[in-house]
């Protein structure tokens, strides 16, 4: 199909064009597609789609009505005419079908039999407008966990699909949304009402939504952590790093914070509690306690292979904190610092004891907000170490740690108003 001519496919399933990219005209990627929006209409007659939720840098989802799409093919989609900027927002009797639809439970009217949506096709008529026409579905398996036979179905054979559900399932939409960074899949949690936010925070993983918390403004982690049984939320605060964690449990009252401590690993709650005593913009409130810490006698092949490792943030690879034993925070004496570059330039049989940089001044647990960001840009740091009064090493603050704190609260949210408001 020749997509330069404007040409559309007669037949789209949504779910298979979630992700993809966005062009204009001239070829320019503007952003990609992550939802569509429609409308249901009464006597069961198929929904009309009134457009595409696109993702436009940096993380921001507009809206782009159906008209404006020009061409529809495998891979791509173009558009034409200016963006309005301003962020989706739907309105009364409007549906994101991605998120809305997929994974409801629904009723073949025929023979009355429940099966699940699995994805959903737009049909263009003969008007030129867009209708949800085609849904494609999944049977029941018969044992457990099994998949049943799919088949792909008229919208007039379905009912229930405006009907609320409790307990919606989330495999098919995560399925969209596998290939998000946390940062982009906890936008698309801020667009959802709370009920599907805990549903596709209950599918995660712990080691995924602790990123996505993470991620997340301070009001909607709060309100989704609550929603969390208490078994898992610790789960997920113990897969947190330790001061994004300790964040958290200070927006969520003393008592339940408390209550969610207990039921933390004692390793991993003494660590976050230590954290949650010091004040919030100082130090020991912004630190984490988990930087690479070896000893003298670790080889430069040994500390490469820690910082190799993917759990290990950008931040805190750039440099590991030399100790004396325990190397466990709080360690022993801090000794020095061997910077990523260092590391690189030397044989793989060098010990740290032979190339340490004892000139950091290290800081204290109690200094400001303002010390840290001096001491950061002063050394052209990426972490600073925190001692207690016996130079042992309590933990380190990163460069990303000082932004956090820098910027307003809710920055993200102010962001967006922002930017809206410019466009308007």
């Amino acid at each position: 199909m020749n997509t330069s001519k404007g040409a559309i496919l007669n037949r789209v399933f949504l779910a298979r064009l979630a992700g993809t990219a966005v062009f204009d005209p001239n070829g320019d990627q503007l952003g990609k597609v992550r939802d569509a929006v429609a409308t249901l209409r009464t006597n069961n007659q198929p929904p009309r789609i009134l457009g595409f939720i696109i993702e436009v840098p940096p993380r921001k989802r507009i809206f782009i009505p159906i008209t404006r799409v020009t061409s529809i093919d495998n891979g791509h989609v173009i558009i034409t005419g200016l963006l309005n900027m301003r962020r989706f927002e739907p309105r009364t009797n409007e549906i994101t079908v991605l998120s809305e639809m997929l994974d409801r439970s629904v009723t073949l009217i025929e023979t009355e039999e429940k099966v699940t949506v699995e994805d959903v096709a737009m049909e263009i008529s003969k008007t030129g407008d867009w209708f949800i026409e085609r849904v494609h579905v999944m049977k029941r398996g018969s044992g457990f966990r099994k998949r049943g036979a799919s088949s792909t179905v008229a919208w007039s054979e379905i009912s229930g699909i405006n009907i609320p559900e409790t307990h919606q399932g989330v495999s098919n939409l995560l399925g969209t949304l596998a290939n998000l960074r946390a940062a982009d899949l906890a936008a698309v949690l801020h667009d959802l009402n709370i009920k599907r936010k805990v549903e596709i925070a209950r599918a995660l993983n712990d080691e995924r939504l602790a990123d996505v918390l993470e991620e997340m403004d301070e009001a909607s982690r709060v309100e989704l952590l609550a929603e969390l049984e208490g078994e898992r939320a610790a789960d997920v605060l113990e897969e947190m790093d330790p001061d994004d964690a300790a964040d958290l449990l200070r927006e969520v009252g003393k008592e339940k914070a408390q209550a969610l401590l207990a039921l933390m690993e004692p390793e991993d709650a003494e660590g976050v509690q230590r954290l949650m005593g010091y004040e919030d913009y100082s130090a020991g409130g912004m630190m984490t306690t988990e930087p690479i810490v070896l000893t003298a006698d670790t080889t430069v092949a040994e500390a490469l292979a820690r910082i190799r490792l993917s759990e290990v943030a950008p931040g805190l690879a750039s440099q590991v904190f030399v100790c004396r034993q325990p190397i466990e925070t709080p360690t022993g004496r801090l000794l020095g610092v061997v910077h990523i570059q260092r590391l690189l330039r030397e044989p793989p049989a060098t010990l740290l004891g032979g190339i340490l940089d004892s000139d950091i001044a290290p800081l204290a647990p109690e200094a400001t907000l303002s010390e840290v960001s001096s001491c950061l840009a002063s050394y052209n740091l990426l972490a600073v170490p925190i001692v207690d009064s016996n130079e042992r090493l309590l933990g380190a603050v990163t460069v990303d740690d000082v932004l956090d704190h820098l910027l307003p609260e809710n920055w993200r949210k102010v962001e967006s108003l922002k930017r809206e408001s410019e466009s308007n």
